[in-house]
């Protein structure tokens, strides 16, 4: 057996609280099947069924506790393969938390003689009960938040909201009556999904974007069959309809392996990427932004849904070794995620920060990473243009770092970064004046198991550059976007 102190550890649990339409098509069993894999890194306070546009009166919190008896079937193993910290939670104390929202449907439930429902009662308790935040992931309608906003709306302040596409009417009136809560949602045309940037998980087949990018081999039905559908938990992953998976990237964008951060949509995880909405206007509103990523054809594609399917491979690698972990009682014959350490910093999922001067140099140090299960490790590093980038047009805006191997026996493990020069990275674009403090640059470091099936972790720099000298201005300010280009 494998020393379990040596695995991932999430100090730090996310509180959620996830909504439901379940069994209006099979996507989202497929989805809770997965997130009940990671819920050992989630302090999970919520599970309620609800109703959306595709199932407008009925829920069926029944089918939730089909999926975890068979979840408690394989807890056991689970528990041998995870961080004595992280232990997965017990069966009977996830099904004390299935509840029912409304069973009408959107506004409907907003009426003066409906009852405020059991979902919305436990939505309240739940925000009442602590002051951190809690992580609202709708996977349907969201009129249970509605009347729970109708019933108590002071405690909007601690709700984190990830809804991607509306699923009924609620939405956008919660959004335009209660602007300040901090909320994530695609913005499209009614139903018109393959717009959004959730469908990057899994819709490239069925929607027909970003043709030639992303790899569909680990969503074929046959990938599943063989990696997914297995196991007493795998067993209740059922065949999808038409896409996949479409809620997972609700909780896929919490997960804590060092690429993303909760408080900071823009930042991109496996989850996608998101933006304010409006600019000059009191609203935690974001929606979806646009990621530039080569894709499997060797062209580069811009799109919202690529800030999602960059990461297929990686994600989709990650649940099926976590499928692993429920067929043995010997995490010996299992594989766990590698463990990354930056210049001395924590094995946690916590960035690092740096403060460094445009046209400099700074060092970084893999020096203690490892991997649990003792193999072989690759490091690469890259930097997150399209994070630091205020408009579409990242290439004119943020310029390139230098990545430069300090042991080319060891590629990635030691490395110096050359940052670019003031007049690149830290001169106001219309202005042309020096900058104290110029841009944020994004670098990452990905490392990955090279076993079967490959397991990745993360480790993000955050680069603040500064420029004390206020060095690289220019006198005359650009009076547009077009004089600013030309210099």
């Amino acid at each position: 057996m494998k020393d379990q102190s040596t695995f991932r550890c999430c100090d730090d649990k996310t509180r959620v609280f996830i909504v439901s339409d379940i069994s209006n098509e099979p996507d989202d069993a497929e989805s809770l099947v997965r997130y009940l894999l990671y819920c050992n890194e989630f302090e999970t306070r919520g599970l309620v069924a609800c109703t959306s546009t595709w199932m407008k009166r009925a829920v069926h919190r029944g089918d939730m506790h089909k999926i975890i008896d068979a979840y408690e079937k394989i807890v056991d193993n689970l528990n041998k393969n995870v961080h004595p910290h992280n232990q997965y939670p017990s069966a009977e104390s996830i099904r004390a938390l299935v509840k029912t929202g409304p069973v009408l449907y959107g506004k409907e439930a907003l009426e003066p003689d409906v009852p405020l429902s059991e979902g919305a009662k436990l939505l309240i308790e739940r925000l009442d009960e602590s002051d951190r935040p809690l992580w609202i992931l709708c996977w349907g309608g969201t009129n249970f938040l509605a009347q729970a906003l109708q019933h108590s709306a002071r405690l909007r302040s601690k709700m984190r909201v990830y809804a991607l596409s509306d699923q009924d009417d609620t939405g956008a009136w919660i959004r335009h009556r209660y602007p300040d809560i901090f909320y994530i949602a695609s913005v499209h045309g009614w139903n018109q999904y393959g717009l959004a940037a959730w469908t990057g998980i899994s819709g490239d087949k069925f929607y027909g974007f970003d043709q030639g990018g992303p790899s569909f081999e680990k969503m074929t039905k046959e990938w599943i069959k063989e990696n997914i559908q297995i196991g007493s938990l795998g067993a209740a992953y059922p065949d999808y309809l038409f896409i996949p998976e479409g809620d997972t990237p609700k909780f896929l964008y919490l997960i804590q392996n060092g690429l993303g951060s909760a408080e900071h949509p823009e930042w991109g995880s496996w989850g996608g990427r998101y933006l304010p909405s409006n600019a000059g206007v009191v609203s935690n509103h974001y929606a979806d932004a646009v990621d530039r990523v080569v894709g499997a054809d060797g062209c580069t594609h811009v799109s919202n849904q690529a800030a999602v399917w960059r990461w297929r491979d990686a994600f989709q690698d990650s649940f099926a070794a976590r499928i692993q972990w429920i067929l043995s009682d010997d995490n010996s014959n299992t594989n766990h995620a590698p463990i990354i350490v930056v210049n001395g910093s924590s094995q946690g999922p916590e960035p690092i920060f740096i403060e460094a001067e445009a046209d400099s140099e700074i060092d970084l140090d893999t020096t203690g990473t490892y991997d649990p299960d003792g193999d072989e490790l690759t490091y690469h590093w890259f930097q997150y243009k399209d994070i630091t980038a205020t408009q579409w047009w990242v290439d004119a805006e943020v310029h390139d770092v230098a990545f430069v191997d300090q042991d080319p026996s060891k590629p990635g493990t030691k490395v110096k970064v050359k940052l670019p020069p003031p007049d690149k990275c830290a001169v106001d674009i219309f202005t042309r004046q020096p900058q104290a403090k110029g841009q944020i640059l994004h670098l990452i470091l990905e490392v990955k198991y090279k076993g079967s099936p490959p397991l990745t972790s993360y480790k993000r720099v955050v680069v603040q550059v500064t420029n004390p000298r206020l060095l690289g201005g220019q006198e005359k300010p650009a009076e547009s976007i077009a004089e600013a280009h030309r210099g």
